[in-house]
């Protein structure tokens, strides 16, 4: 990798992550009010996830859905161009959004990526399953050596 490139040129980014518990696809419009629901649900149990540091995410006094929708849209659009990767966090049954996982570049020379992941507090069980299978793929499918895995 080159020192401005996250991936290697050519590379493909894998779109899926399956298990017993959750499944994993890329973040999208299409996951608009389920989304918005989740984290909504959700905000300071989000907060108290390791990765969420600064306190800024999510916004206590949420968003619009239209926001939302912009902030999901950008996302898809850094996916497509490699510079982040967002996936939606869904039950393997039915489909519902239950949480959010996010691979972007580190903020430190230390390190290649960073990944945060959070789910719905009704899913607080799943934080750390969901945090050690991301890890695991990392090490199996994607290029990066040095992970901030921000505490886990």
């Amino acid at each position: 990798m080159t020192s401005a490139a996250f991936v290697p040129p050519g590379f493909v980014a894998p779109t899926s992550l399956v298990t017993d518990r959750f499944r994993l696809e890329p973040l999208g419009p299409q996951h608009n009010e389920a989304d918005h629901a989740a984290w909504t649900s959700s905000i300071e149990h989000i907060r108290a996830t390791p990765g969420y540091p600064d306190g800024d995410w999510p916004p206590r006094g949420g968003m619009s859905l239209s926001e939302n929708l912009a902030d999901l849209r950008r996302h898809a659009g850094d996916f497509t161009r490699g510079a982040g990767f967002t996936f939606s966090v869904l039950d393997p049954v039915d489909g519902d959004v239950i949480g959010c996982v996010y691979l972007y570049p580190s903020g430190s020379e230390e390190y290649d990526v960073t990944i945060q992941s959070w789910v719905r507090a009704d899913r607080a069980s799943l934080d750390d399953p969901l945090a050690a299978a991301v890890a695991s793929w990392l090490d199996s499918d994607w290029p990066w050596k040095r992970v901030d895995r921000c505490g886990r």
